[in-house]
C-alpha cells in the first residue's frame, strides 16, 4: 500500500513539474491511468471512511442514551458531509481555495437537484411538517448568509467561527428538542437496529471511529490532488471541477443513504438527510474551512455572481414543492434532476467558451426559468391558499 502511495504521489510531482515548463503531452497514458486510479482510491476511501465514522458513533450515542433524533440530525448529517469536510479543509490548507468553497456549493445544488430528483423518481418523497416549517427555511438563511459573507470576495476566518457557532447552537436546539418530544416507540426501534455497547465493543466502535476519520483525511488527499490535476489535464478550473466531479464524488454518502431510504420506503429519511447535509456543509464544513485557511477562504466572483445564487434559488424552490402536500412527486423530481442536467452543461459550456453558451443562456433566461418560477409560484399559491381554508 506504501509503494502505490509514493508511486501515485510521484506521478502528482511529475505532472506538477511537466505543467509548468509547458510539457504537459509529455505524460503518458500510465500516468494518466494511475491519476484516475488515485481518483477513485479517493473516493473509495471517503465513502468507507463515512460509513465507518457514522456506524461506530452511532452505536456510541445510543450506547449513552442519546436520542435517534439527534443521532440523525447530528453524527448521521455530519457524517454524511464529513468528506465535504475532509475534502475543502484539506483543499483550503494547501491553498486550492476555489477547490474548497466549490465542493462545498457543488455538493449543496447537486444534493437538492440531483439526489431528491433521483429519490423522488424511484417514489413520491413524504415531508415532514418539522422539516418545512424549521429545517428548510434554515437552510435557505444558511445560504443566504453564505451570500452575504461573501460579498466582499472571501469568507474571512471571524466569519468562519460564525458560522461553526450556529452548527453549534442548531444541535444543541435539537438535543433540546429531543428530550422535549421523546419519542419511546422510535427510541426501542433505535435500540433494536443498535444494540447496546459493552464491552470489548466498546474498543471495536472506537477504532471503527478512528479508522473513518483516517480513510476521510487519506481519501480527501488523494481526491484533492487528483482533481488538481484533472483540471490541469482537460484545461478546466478548478473551480469547476469542485463545482462538479468533487461535489458529486463528496455527496455518494447522501445519494446511498437517500436512495435507499426511498427503495426502503423511509421516504421522509430520504428528505431530512438531504437538508440536514446542506446545513452542515454551509455551516460546519464551511466554518471550519474558513477557520483553517492560512488567510481565510477567497471566493471567485464567478461563484458569487452566478453558483451561490444558483445555491440560494434552489433552496428557495424547495419551499413551495414541499409545502405543496408535504410530498415531492415524481414530476417535480424529474424537473429537479434537469435543471442539475442545464446546470453541469452551462458551467462545461462557459468553461470551454463553447459557441452553444450564447443560445444556451438565451433559451434558459426567456424561456425556462419564467415557466419554472410561474410554476413555483402557482404552486405556493395553491398551497398558502389550501392551509387557509383548513379548519
Amino acid at each position: 500500500m506504501s509503494r502505490l502511495v509514493l508511486s501515485l504521489r510521484e506521478t502528482l510531482a511529475v505532472d506538477e513539474y511537466n505543467y509548468l515548463h509547458g510539457r504537459a503531452g509529455s505524460s503518458d497514458a500510465s500516468s494518466e491511468t494511475m491519476i484516475f486510479l488515485m481518483f477513485i482510491a479517493g473516493l473509495a476511501a471517503l465513502v468507507l471512511g463515512a460509513e465507518l465514522l457514522v456506524r461506530g458513533a452511532s452505536r456510541i450515542a445510543a450506547a449513552l442514551g442519546i436520542s435517534p433524533l439527534v443521532v440523525g440530525l447530528t453524527i448521521v448529517a455530519f457524517g454524511t458531509s464529513s468528506p465535504e469536510l475532509a475534502v475543502s479543509a484539506g483543499a483550503a490548507i494547501t491553498g486550492e481555495g476555489d477547490l474548497a468553497i466549490g465542493n462545498v456549493v457543488g455538493s449543496n445544488i447537486f444534493n437538492v437537484l440531483f439526489i431528491l430528483g433521483l429519490s423522488a423518481l424511484i417514489a413520491p418523497l413524504v415531508v415532514a411538517q418539522q422539516l418545512v416549517r424549521l429545517d428548510v427555511p434554515l437552510m435557505v438563511v444558511c445560504s443566504l448568509l453564505l451570500l452575504l459573507f461573501a460579498l466582499d470576495n472571501e469568507v474571512s476566518r471571524a466569519e468562519g467561527a460564525a458560522l461553526f457557532v450556529g452548527v453549534v447552537a442548531y444541535t444543541v436546539f435539537l438535543i433540546w428538542q429531543t428530550h422535549r418530544e421523546r419519542d419511546a416507540r422510535v427510541v426501542a426501534e433505535y435500540a433494536e437496529a443498535y444494540p447496546v455497547v459493552t464491552g470489548h465493543r466498546w474498543l471495536l466502535q472506537t477504532v471503527s471511529i478512528v479508522a473513518g476519520l483516517a480513510l476521510l483525511v487519506l481519501g480527501a488527499r488523494w481526491l484533492v490532488d487528483s482533481a488538481v490535476t484533472f483540471a490541469r489535464y482537460l484545461g478546466v478550473t478548478e473551480l469547476v471541477i469542485g463545482l462538479t466531479v468533487v461535489a458529486a464524488g463528496t455527496s455518494l454518502p447522501e445519494v446511498a443513504a437517500s436512495v435507499m431510504a426511498a427503495l426502503k420506503g423511509e421516504r421522509d429519511i430520504a428528505v431530512g438527510n438531504v437538508v440536514g447535509s446542506c446545513i452542515y456543509n454551509v455551516l460546519a464544513v464551511l466554518g471550519v474551512t474558513a477557520l483553517v485557511a492560512p488567510d481565510g477562504l477567497a471566493v471567485a466572483p464567478s461563484v458569487l455572481s452566478f453558483d451561490l445564487p444558483i445555491m440560494i434559488a434552489v433552496s428557495i424552490a424547495c419551499l413551495p414543492i414541499l409545502f405543496t402536500g408535504y410530498r415531492i412527486d415524481r414530476w417535480e423530481g424529474a424537473m429537479f434532476l434537469a435543471y442539475y442536467a442545464c446546470y453541469s452543461a452551462y458551467l462545461v459550456l462557459r468553461t470551454t467558451e463553447h459557441a452553444l453558451l450564447e443560445p444556451f443562456s438565451t433559451v434558459m433566461g426567456a424561456f425556462v426559468l419564467p415557466i419554472t418560477l410561474l410554476t413555483l409560484a402557482v404552486l405556493g399559491f395553491r398551497a398558502l391558499r389550501t392551509n387557509s381554508v383548513k379548519p
